[in-house]
């Protein structure tokens, strides 16, 4: 199958994926009034910054029909990190951001170290660094709570980085960094050598590998994005929360995975794109920040999402099978 008719596939996707979130908005509105407002459009983007990152990184493991169960437990990890840097020793708030991206990559290449090398299971190997990242982040945080600097502070400078505040009213700018990087990593994964060989990794991986191409080096660089992707969206989950609480953070991942694959991006491997996993973590956000309006709560935000998910692979089937 051809590059081209992968994409002009997962086009199709999304344009049903925007549909989606057209109805859900809709829907919501004429539930609930209350949901019309402001302050609900924020609250939908402030959740969507760190879930649209992570979704951004682990597509690429997800392409080479692996998986990374670490980020969501490494978020928190990371944001403690550098949290614990700024509060117990006294280090700049830009060192502790550099620091959480160090450490994000350090556990990204890990993963792919794992999974590409050692040839263990993805699921298997991002597990166990996901319950490594837990322990870490308690050890780190000393069992409490870590909160950065806020924005009235002079080191809270880069919480302006997804929201300030303007004569009392919140502009959430994240959204345009969130945007510029779903169009970034879109760029690389269909033009360039990384984006292209993760696909032939996750279409055919022995094919790929007598073609001559370095199938570990890149199979390992995929996880290492999805590591470094979620030390951003540690940054971006630290600019938008007050303190960083130890042992939160499951479920994180699963969201962020969900959301890639109802935007499209195949379970199996081979398919997907930056743009439909954004997509998808907007009907998931969506889903969650929509439902407490009209009277349903965790519960059934967890059904209704498990559903969603269910569907969007049955789709993927589907298509396979044609």
């Amino acid at each position: 199958m051809s590059k081209k008719t992968n994409f002009g596939k997962i086009n199709g996707r999304e344009a049903m994926v925007v549909g989606i979130i057209i109805v859900m908005v809709a829907l919501f509105s004429i539930l609930s009034p209350t949901f019309r407002t402001y302050s609900t459009f924020v609250s939908v983007l402030d959740m969507s910054y760190y879930i649209a990152l992570m979704a951004i990184g682990v597509t690429f493991p997800l392409i080479t029909g692996g998986v990374d169960l670490s980020i969501g437990t490494g978020l928190i990890c990371y944001s403690l990190f550098g949290g614990y840097l700024i509060v117990h020793k006294d280090v700049p708030v830009v060192v502790a951001l550099i620091a959480c991206l160090v450490l994000s990559i350090l556990i990204g290449a890990l993963n792919g170290f794992l999974v590409a090398i050692m040839d263990l299971p993805p699921f298997l190997a991002t597990l166990c660094t996901c319950m490594i990242t837990r322990g870490l982040g308690s050890l780190l945080s000393g069992g409490f709570g870590v909160s950065w600097p806020s924005s009235l502070e002079p080191e809270g400078w880069f919480r302006k980085i997804f929201r300030f505040t303007v004569n009392g009213k919140v502009i959430p700018i994240g959204i345009v960094v969130v945007v510029v990087l779903v169009l970034l990593m879109n760029f690389i994964l269909k033009h360039t050598k990384i984006g292209r060989y993760t696909i032939a990794i996750g279409s055919n991986k022995e094919a790929t590998k007598l073609a001559g191409v370095n199938v570990k080096f890149y199979h390992v660089f995929a996880y290492v994005i999805s590591g470094f992707f979620a030390g951003l969206a540690a940054i971006a989950y630290s600019a938008t929360y007050v303190t960083i609480y130890p042992g939160s953070g499951a479920g994180f991942e699963l969201d962020a995975i969900g959301g890639a694959i109802v935007g499209g991006v195949s379970a199996s491997g081979g398919v997907g794109t930056i743009t439909g996993a954004f997509l998808g973590v907007l009907v998931i956000t969506l889903m969650k920040v929509g439902l407490p309006f009209i009277g349903l709560q965790a519960n059934w935000q967890q059904i209704f999402t498990g559903l969603v998910l269910i569907g969007a692979v049955l789709i993927d089937v589907v298509k396979k099978r044609k």
